[in-house]
């Protein structure tokens, strides 16, 4: 049984801020990433070792993009983050983004 069995994927789009590394100008961009979020129950026809594996699994997130195009210069650029997979649990204590504070 495949690790994907367990989860539910939905895709989603976060902002992200990054400095280009050829005209250094700050840009704003929207990074794709799929939501992984854990099955209420574990699919049928599991064995004991996916059992103990489904216990463990957590919700996350995946990257997709692994670089962006600077809208200033045009040059593509790798995306400087070596995180390409975020628990959902590390995002809730973070403070949200300006944008959201604005609205209420």
């Amino acid at each position: 049984m495949d690790e994907r069995d367990f989860f539910t994927e939905k895709p989603e789009s976060r902002p992200a801020r990054f400095q280009c590394p050829k005209c250094r100008r700050t840009n704003d961009f929207q990074i794709r990433w799929i939501r992984r979020t854990r099955k209420a129950q574990i699919p049928g026809g599991a064995d004991e070792r996916a059992r103990a594996m489904f216990a463990k699994v957590k919700d996350h997130l995946v990257r997709l993009d692994d670089d962006v195009t600077c809208p200033t210069c045009r040059r593509r650029f790798e995306i400087p983050s070596h995180r390409a997979l975020v628990f959902l649990e590390e995002l809730e204590g973070l403070p949200r983004d300006v944008e959201e504070d604005e609205d209420q």
